[in-house]
């Protein structure tokens, strides 16, 4: 499976130049260039990004892959070469074929001589029959989430550069570390840990100091250096970064990203299942947070896949309402606008939401006014652009006092809906495609019964929580947060730096308590809470609060990366001794 004489060697560097499409270009660069790595790899792939190459590749079938890939590979590539720096990526996206030949071109141009391999067979549009739930119509894109083994062989048969449909982000930290290492597909324990490296730096500098709630740690306020993990033979790993590079690497930037869009402690993955409960953090040293202790077991005998159908077309306007009576003035607008439209009932979905930043007697024109956003949806594009946008605009001398908009008159745009499914393994035929052409089928793990773990109940864990006299206090004080989506759900993780703080959460929040604390839009939804003592953490799971995904829902954080943040602001009775610091 390798063509490593020695497998016993060293942890593989393996250093992260993207978290998204669209993150950072000069990240490869200063990856590559910055201090010693063994792989660069980067992540390019979301529910939402699948949506955009399908849309993409609708127009230009040689498309469908992440262009701005090319662009850095072009920046490193003789670097790489010359350093023996393999280069990882799942920016093939819709079409790792035309990326790996794309890539070959960049080579040629660059007179160099590279060896790309391309990992296929996530792409499941041409047989939907397996899936499950059952498809009906035609998605645009239906992906199944493949491992890391199919990268592991295009290693080891010599490849330099990588490159793959949907595989997990973590797999592209799972792949080089089973090469470098030597695995075999039972190496459950260590494959365990790769998945957790894996996570910890798929998002780039979310990791080191990025998105960090407790920000006022992070002293150096440079931009943060990309992710390294340094991944052991038993899959401990040191996370890090290059010397000299902004940021923060600590226990906390780590667990707030170990929190980041997960659902049970078990994570199911394609290669392992990874037990989050198990994680022990310990700072080794300064920017050096070592991850031990991963337990995993097998996988399930089912793959993830993601659907994206198109979902019709959108427009929003948003009216801004100034000074007194606001919410009358909100419902004059919202009358007066649907009657020029010719009523509600033309669109398929209207969400009218109201939001407010005034207050009264204002010292300052902008702290009194507050937002009207109104969203339509229809599947015939004309009766939701310009005619739904200058319907609004007719409002601009006939409607509510100081009536203005926060845009122009817009057109409308395509959205898509996702949905989570799942497929057999059975069938799914991964394949990587070596430099010389060559195909091999990548062989399934041995697979077993999903153990995931039930929502928690009532708190558990040593720690006894404070007693005494209690003040009012933003949860924030105590509880650091990071919040994100996962297809219509989203999560909240929430953690501490103490026992203490651990147990007072862990008895304080509760299923309920959280809703309180969310407001009136979560008042009828399904929420879960996990908790991982390990990390003085707590995991919440609300279901259904982004609808029907990113691309789809009108709400104003579509990816709830500003709920934790909100949560965190909300005043709870805080002991004292919790806030003597």
């Amino acid at each position: 499976m390798t063509d490593l004489v020695d497998t016993a060697r060293r942890p593989v560097i393996i250093g992260n130049c993207s978290g998204f499409y669209g993150d950072r270009i000069g990240a490869a660069r200063e990856i590559v260039e910055g201090g010693p790595i063994d792989v660069m790899c980067g992540d390019y792939l979301a529910e939402l990004t699948m949506l955009i190459l399908a849309k993409a590749q609708a127009k230009d079938p040689s498309t469908g892959y992440a262009k701005t890939f090319l662009t850095q590979v072009e920046q490193v590539l003789g670097t790489c070469l010359e350093r023996g720096i393999k280069i990882v990526s799942n920016a093939g996206g819709l079409n790792p074929a035309g990326l790996a030949d794309a890539i070959r071109a960049v080579a040629d141009k660059l007179g160099l001589q590279a060896s790309v391999a391309h990992v296929e067979g996530d792409d499941l549009r041409g047989d939907l029959g397996a899936i499950v739930p059952a498809v009906e119509g035609a998605p645009v894109s239906a992906n199944a989430y493949l491992g890391g083994w199919g990268i592991a062989q295009a290693l080891g048969a010599g490849a330099d550069v990588v490159v793959t449909g949907r595989v997990t982000d973590a797999s592209l930290v799972v792949g080089p570390a089973a090469w470098w290492h030597g695995w075999n597909p039972t190496d459950w324990d260590a494959l365990a840990g790769a998945v957790v490296a894996g996570h910890v730096i798929e998002c780039g500098p979310q990791a080191t100091g990025g998105n960090y709630a407790f920000f006022s740690e992070v002293k150096d306020r440079r931009y943060p250096g990309f992710p390294i993990a340094e991944v052991a033979a038993d899959g401990s790993t040191v996370i890090t970064k290059h010397p000299d590079t902004g940021g923060l690497v600590s226990p906390g930037t780590v667990t707030a990203q170990l929190l980041y869009e997960i659902q049970s402690p078990a994570y199911l993955g394609p290669d392992v299942t990874t037990h989050f409960d198990t994680i022990a953090l310990d700072q080794e040293g300064e920017h050096r947070t070592r991850i031990s202790g991963v337990r995993g077991s097998a996988p399930p005998d089912t793959l993830k896949v993601a659907l994206n159908d198109n979902g019709g077309y959108r427009n929003s306007m948003t009216m801004v309402l100034t000074g007194l009576d606001i919410e009358d003035k909100a419902a004059f607008a919202e009358e007066m606008l649907f009657d020029i439209l010719g009523g509600r009932d033309r669109f398929d979905e209207v969400d009218v939401t109201l939001l407010r930043f005034d207050r009264p007697d204002a010292g300052a024109n902008e702290q009194a006014t507050a937002h009207l956003k109104v969203t339509v949806k229809a599947q015939d594009p004309k009766l939701v652009g310009r005619a739904f946008s200058n319907a609004t605009m007719e409002l601009a001398l006939a409607g509510y006092p100081g009536f203005h908009t926060t845009t122009p008159p817009s057109s409308e745009s395509a959205f898509g809906i996702y949905r989570p499914a799942a497929v057999p393994r059975t069938a799914v035929t991964q394949t990587v495609v070596l430099p010389d052409g060559t195909r091999q089928v990548v062989a399934d793990p041995p697979t077993g019964p999903a153990d995931v773990a039930a929502p928690a109940g009532a708190a558990t864990g040593a720690a006894t929580a404070p007693t005494g006299p209690t003040r009012r206090a933003p949860l924030g004080t105590v509880c650091a947060a990071r919040s994100g989506d996962k297809g219509g759900n989203a999560n909240i993780g929430l953690w501490t730096r103490d026992d203490a703080g651990y147990a007072w959460m862990a008895a304080t929040l509760d299923t309920e308590t959280l809703r309180g604390l969310l407001g009136p839009e979560a008042a009828d939804l399904r929420i879960d809470r996990y908790e991982l003592p390990n990390l003085r953490a707590l995991n919440f799971v609300v279901h259904g609060l982004l609808g029907e995904g990113v691309a789809s829902t009108t709400r104003p954080d579509p990816q709830a990366k500003g709920l934790g943040e909100y949560v965190r602001s909300r005043l709870v009775d805080v002991p004292q001794e919790l806030l003597q610091d």
